[in-house]
């Protein structure tokens, strides 16, 4: 896989972005219950080592992971629905 002209290095990938490609397929399986585990692992991965016990995050998450989230949300609330009415 290239880009930008160069090699794409799997060691350079971030835990964050590993488990944001788990998380995209588990979304495309529908497979709601391991898309919450890698949701909540991925929370812990861009938030730990950020401060003491006031600390309040204050960074925005990138487009693509809100976008996962919405999209878990969705998946969920079709399901609930679904078992509602079926």
């Amino acid at each position: 896989m290239e880009s930008s002209g160069q090699e794409f290095d799997y060691k350079r990938i971030r835990l964050s972005d590993r488990i944001l490609y788990a998380l995209e397929l588990a979304l495309e399986q529908e497979d709601t219950p391991i898309a919450e585990h890698l949701a909540r692992a991925l929370d812990v991965a861009m938030t730990r080592n950020t401060g003491g016990g006031e600390f309040i995050e204050r960074r925005d998450y990138p487009r693509e992971i809100e976008e996962a989230m919405n999209r878990l949300n969705v998946i969920k609330a079709t399901q609930e629905e679904q078992e509602q009415t079926g």
